[in-house]
């Protein structure tokens, strides 16, 4: 869509790592957690307002953005959530959670500690995308 904007707090707290069918996908710039984001090429604010075509889309996005989590890190939880009172640009959180993490079992939300991803990493969980998704993802 020519409309579409990435939010500016989405673009200063997050790797863009790429694009999927209809999904920007990005990485929140803390290695603490595989913290993910998914926003959808839209406008509009409400995953109930997506065509159910692009519903049905996004939600094939999120189940294989969530079984490479599941496949490449350590966790034994992972939480799916699409909230947006700060942000309301419609957008879904995939986080990995495991009892070890800095922050179990609170919420990651508002949390102060950081650990920027290297370039290294990042090169690493781009190159493990482009392997395990093939066609579907499109590195930026």
């Amino acid at each position: 869509m020519s409309d579409f904007t990435l939010d500016p707090r989405l673009k200063n707290d997050c790797h863009l790592l790429g694009s999927l069918g209809l999904s920007h996908l990005l990485l929140v710039n803390n290695a603490l957690l595989p913290w993910f984001i998914l926003v959808p090429n839209t406008t509009e604010i409400e995953l109930t307002d997506l065509s159910p075509q692009d519903q049905a889309t996004l939600l094939e996005e999120i189940n294989r953005v969530s079984r490479f989590i599941k496949a490449n890190f350590e966790i034994s939880k992972l939480n799916i959530a699409a909230i947006g009172n700060i942000v309301s640009q419609l957008h879904i959180h995939l986080v990995g959670r495991d009892p070890a993490d800095y922050c179990w079992p609170n919420v990651v939300w508002g949390t102060t500690e950081r650990e920027p991803y290297t370039s290294e990493r990042l090169n690493e969980i781009t190159t493990a995308l482009t392997t395990q998704l093939g066609d579907l993802f499109s590195n930026t």
